[in-house]
Order: structure tokens, then C-alpha cells, then sequence
């Protein structure tokens, strides 16, 4: 019997510790506060940025609402000029392609760039097994690979980490002389990187878009090392999330600097690019074969109506800097490989409401989230509706259900809330709510008169 529990306990203990990490806490602000200051500078450009944000989720209400047609004429336009399309319905279908791929190249080593897709099926561990090498090529990536942990953030993958920090990483893991400055670090990590491309049988990337009338994939980036993982491998494969597809060309006019805006601040990010197949005759760059695969894994789930808008998302990870839970949690505490509000939006559709449901209260439904959601994403509310769905499937504790179930009849019959004693209430609480208040936090003591009371008596001495 599978105790659907356990990932709501791990997550409260890790709360607990992560939130009162002030090491921890002082190194997210920092970087928050220097992408908050970034962004409201690139929110310069637009005239007229809330139209922008209306007409980006028309364009992905559109694209969504004819999902098979765009995913098809994707396959006909990509398969044209010689790329190759494979579906998975699940990790495991995904993880067989690629393997399938790497054994008929004979492939050994495989460079990768920055990818959540690849991260969602635990790819460099599956490879690893069957003895092929994995590199991260992007340097946050990188970085964690080296220490040997899941990225923290969707677009920082190493922001919970200050210089020092990765500094001494780099000592530990590379050899290298101890308290290196950033640009040091930087040009370690490029000659470490560098040879690897060569070297690499197969490059692996995700997408940030699918456009549907060309054939193409998008990827935009700031280092250069997708494109780097893309041209020098002989063989391309990317695996790119179903909800990724955009009906035209056109739309990247419109995307490109709204997920450069939100996602990082900037105008619009160094290195943007469209890949519609491998290289073609007459071309001198580029890979002889390219793949891409599209994987739903638990993606047509959110096709429901109640959380449909969350497969407008592109990724940008405003949200996360926004939400006052993830600035104190951090990226890690919640075990998945999208955290933040976007996160607990989606997936306890991709995994499970039960064992996933209660990442939708680490929400204080502030707003703030959808505030910052460059396609408008009303994702306070999607919260809520995964508080509603969670409860009705009869999921979290009978005690906790119970405590609410009395304390709403209480609040709605007064007279009966007022005849339960001080005594009878500290009870209550202590018994059902205690848990769920804290132990950090002074408790609650009922006061002997409530303030009907008071203010009755007060009344009385005029």
C-alpha cells in the first residue's frame, strides 16, 4: 500500500528547515531582487505590455484548442526536409526512443543543453546506466551536475548556490585553486565544455517552442552552448513537451521577447534559434540526422477545463520569483521537476492529486503569480480549483477534514460557536489545528471573554 502521505510529510519537514535557513534565505532574495530589478528594465520596450500579454494567451488559447492539428502539421513540415518525428505517450516510451537512438549510433557520450523536459524523465541517470556519458553543457546545468543535484529553478537552475559556494564546488569536484572569481569559473567550465562537443556522438536538447507551419523548433538561450550541442554532434534529438506548439512563425515576433522580458529581463536573449530538420544539401553546419520527440507524459491531463490555461505556460519562471512560498522554500523543497506556483499547478495532473495535491496549499492565493504570468495564466485560481479537486477525491488527513468540517459549521452558526467554552476551544485547537499552525510560531490561547463579550459589557458600563 502506497502511503500517499509521505511527500506531504517530507515537504512540511523540508519547509520547516528551509524556511528558517537564513544562509539560504539571504542568497535567493539577493538573486530575486537582481532579477526583479532586470525585469521591470526590460518591461521598457513595450508600449503596451498588458495587450502583449492578452494577445500571447489568445495565441496559445488558440494553439491549444486545435492541439492535434498543430502537432500534425508540425510532423508533415519537420518531416519534409528530412527530420524525423517520434511520439511517447510516457517516460518510458521517451526514454526507449533515445536509447534506441544511442545504440544504433553506438554513441558513448551525449552533450546536452538546458532542458526541463529531459530533467521530467530523469535522462543523465537512464543514460548513465547503460554506461553512456551525459554532459550538461549550459553552466548552471553544470554546476549542478557537478554537485550532483536536480536544478533548483526552471530558468536558474543553480541560484540558491552564491559564488563562493560554486567557488568551492569547483575546488572539490575540478581541482581548481580555491576562491576563483565568477569569470575564472566561467572560462574552467568553457574549457571543460569545450572539448566534449567534438567529442559527442549526439546532442540533446528541449524546445521552447514548436511551430506548427514551418516545421521548426525554437531554442533561446545566452550562452551559446545549444547551438554548440545542436551543429558539431552528428545526430540532434529533442524532446519537447506537447503544449510547446505555437501555430505560426509569426508568433515569435511576439514570444521571443516576452519570454526574454519575464524569464531573465533582457530585451530579448543572445542566442535565438530555429531548427527545421537536419542539415540540408548545400549546408555546412548542422547535424546529418535530427530527431524530435514529442511527449505528452501526463500533459493531456491538463486538457481538462479546470486547469486547461496551465498549458498556455512558457516557461519563464516569473512566477516562482513572484510567489512568497517558493522565496522562502526554495526550488528543491518541493521534489518535483517544476516547483513554484506553476509546479504545484501541474503536477498533481502529470503524477498523482494524491501524492502531489498538497503542493497546491503552499500557496498563500496572493495573485502575485498571475500578476507576473507574461500569458496571463490565472494561476491563483488554478490553485484553488486543485484544493477543490484534492479534497473532494477524499485525499489528506481524516483529522484535518474533520477540524475544518467543525470549524466551518462553528463559523456559520454563531450561537454555537459562542456557547463552546474558552476551555472547549483551547481544546479544539490544541487537538485538530496545533499541527497545522506550527510549531515555531506562539500558540493560540482563547481569551476567557471573547470580544462579543467585551464589547457587551462595555456597552453595559456606559
Amino acid at each position: 500500500m502506497i502511503d500517499t502521505d509521505k511527500k506531504k510529510r517530507t515537504f512540511l519537514d523540508k519547509s520547516d528547515k528551509k524556511a528558517h535557513d537564513l544562509k539560504h534565505k539571504q542568497v535567493i532574495n539577493f538573486n530575486i531582487d537582481k532579477y526583479n530589478a532586470a525585469v521591470r528594465n526590460g518591461k521598457h520596450q513595450y508600449r503596451d505590455l498588458e495587450s502583449a500579454r492578452k494577445y500571447a494567451k489568445n495565441i496559445k488559447w488558440n494553439a491549444i484548442e486545435n492541439l492535434e492539428k498543430n502537432l500534425n502539421a508540425f510532423e508533415k513540415n519537420f518531416t519534409l526536409r528530412g527530420g524525423k518525428v517520434l511520439w511517447a505517450q510516457n517516460t518510458r516510451e521517451a526514454l526507449e526512443h533515445i536509447l534506441d537512438i544511442c545504440e544504433s549510433k553506438k554513441a558513448a557520450t551525449v552533450v546536452k543543453s538546458k532542458s526541463m523536459v529531459t530533467e521530467e524523465l530523469h535522462l543523465n541517470d537512464f543514460l548513465q546506466k547503460h554506461k553512456i556519458a551525459s554532459i550538461e553543457t549550459d553552466l548552471g546545468e553544470y554546476i549542478q551536475q557537478l554537485d550532483e543535484e536536480p536544478p533548483y529553478h526552471i530558468v536558474t537552475p543553480a541560484m540558491h548556490k552564491s559564488k563562493e559556494d560554486i567557488a568551492d564546488l569547483f575546488h572539490r569536484k575540478l581541482g581548481t585553486v580555491p576562491g576563483l572569481s565568477p569569470s575564472e569559473l566561467t572560462l574552467i567550465a568553457r574549457e571543460k565544455l569545450r572539448k566534449k562537443y567534438s567529442e559527442a556522438e549526439i546532442g540533446i536538447t528541449g524546445a521552447n517552442f514548436l511551430v506548427a507551419d514551418i516545421g521548426g523548433i525554437c531554442i533561446t538561450e545566452n550562452e551559446g552552448n545549444g547551438r554548440l550541442t545542436t551543429t558539431l554532434p552528428k545526430t540532434h534529438i529533442a524532446i519537447v513537451g506537447i503544449e510547446k506548439v505555437i501555430p505560426s512563425m509569426d508568433d515569435l515576433a511576439l514570444y521571443w521577447p516576452l519570454l526574454a522580458t519575464f524569464g531573465t529581463g533582457q530585451q530579448v536573449t543572445v542566442y535565438n534559434t530555429i531548427l527545421s530538420g537536419p542539415k540540408q544539401r548545400g549546408e555546412n553546419d548542422g547535424p546529418e540526422e535530427m530527431y524530435v520527440i514529442l511527449l505528452d507524459n501526463g500533459r493531456t491531463n491538463l486538457l481538462k477545463k479546470e486547469v486547461r490555461q496551465s498549458m498556455y505556460c512558457i516557461r519563464c519562471g516569473s512566477c516562482l520569483n513572484a510567489c512568497p512560498v517558493y522565496k522562502n522554500i526554495g526550488g528543491h523543497t518541493y521534489d518535483t521537476t517544476y516547483s513554484g506556483p506553476i509546479g504545484s499547478v501541474i503536477t498533481p495532473h502529470l503524477k498523482s492529486m494524491q501524492e502531489y495535491g498538497h503542493l497546491s496549499f503552499a500557496s498563500s492565493l496572493c495573485g502575485n503569480c498571475t500578476e507576473v504570468c507574461p500569458v496571463n495564466i490565472q494561476l491563483h485560481e488554478l490553485l484553488l480549483k486543485n484544493r477543490e479537486l484534492y479534497n473532494e477525491q477524499g485525499n489528506g488527513l481524516l483529522r484535518e477534514r474533520f477540524a475544518w468540517k467543525i470549524f466551518r459549521s462553528a463559523m456559520k452558526h454563531r450561537f454555537s460557536f459562542s456557547m463552546a467554552t474558552p476551555m472547549m476551544k483551547n481544546y479544539a485547537f490544541k487537538k485538530f489545528f496545533s499541527p497545522l499552525w506550527g510549531d515555531r510560531r506562539e500558540g493560540i490561547t482563547f481569551p476567557k471573554q471573547s470580544f462579543r463579550q467585551l464589547w457587551k459589557n462595555e456597552q453595559k458600563n456606559k
